[in-house]
């Protein structure tokens, strides 16, 4: 029956997979992928053999029509991206909307997603937050910075480890430097951390500390 399953993937340890996961993934008609490379490890370490296509920020555009009429024919798609759950930072957006305009069923599994064990291990407040995930890079970048200064909920964002030390030295001039913060890396991997304290205590740590992994950081509210 033609569907569209987005397929959270672990974000580290590869045993944090569901079984239903793992089922669809073997039955799928094809299974998209941000980078087949990757899900070609996960692939092997579960034994499933379904076909792999690329579909990434790079393509997705140009790809859309074709997967939407593979959809229209009858098949089931599954979409994953690298690690954690499709669309979240990742892409999918784009196939997601489109199944939806085009009376196309969706479904998305429950799974692996990064920024839920970093909010609930930080020890900040939990029953309110906002994702920002990726701040920009460059244009927009202070406007937004100023303006979350004055968020009241628990702040979520993604960030990767060479930029990790100049995020944090902003965050010091637009948060303040007493301002709590939770940082955690490679989690569910080998060397998880969770670094706590306040956003200068924290930035000292990382910049004497060479970082490494990807990042998720949890800042209070004002």
């Amino acid at each position: 029956m033609s569907k569209l399953y987005l397929i959270p993937t672990p974000i580290g340890n590869l045993e944090d997979i569901t079984l239903r996961a793992l089922r669809l993934l073997k039955q799928a008609d094809i299974v998209l992928a941000e980078d087949t490379r990757t899900t070609k490890k996960l692939f092997s370490h579960y034994e499933i053999a379904t076909h792999l296509a690329a579909f990434h920020m790079h393509n997705e555009h140009k790809e859309l029509d074709k997967w939407i009429a593979r959809l229209k024919k009858g098949e089931s798609i599954a979409l994953v991206s690298d690690a954690g759950t499709p669309a979240i930072s990742d892409p999918g957006f784009l196939l997601i909307r489109e199944c939806i305009k085009e009376g196309i069923e969706v479904d998305c599994l429950p799974g692996a997603t990064a920024f839920v064990p970093a909010l609930v291990n930080s020890g900040l407040p939990a029953e309110k937050f906002i994702f920002e995930g990726f701040l920009p890079v460059k244009k927009g970048r202070q406007t937004r910075l100023k303006l979350l200064a004055e968020e009241e909920k628990t702040m979520i964002f993604y960030e990767s480890p060479h930029r990790i030390v100049k995020t944090l030295t902003q965050f010091c001039e637009y948060f303040g430097k007493e301002r709590l913060v939770s940082i955690s890396r490679e989690i569910s991997k080998m060397f998880e951390e969770t670094k706590r304290g306040t956003m200068l205590e924290v930035l000292q740590y990382f910049d004497e500390k060479k970082p490494k992994g990807e990042f998720v950081i949890i800042v209070a509210g004002k």
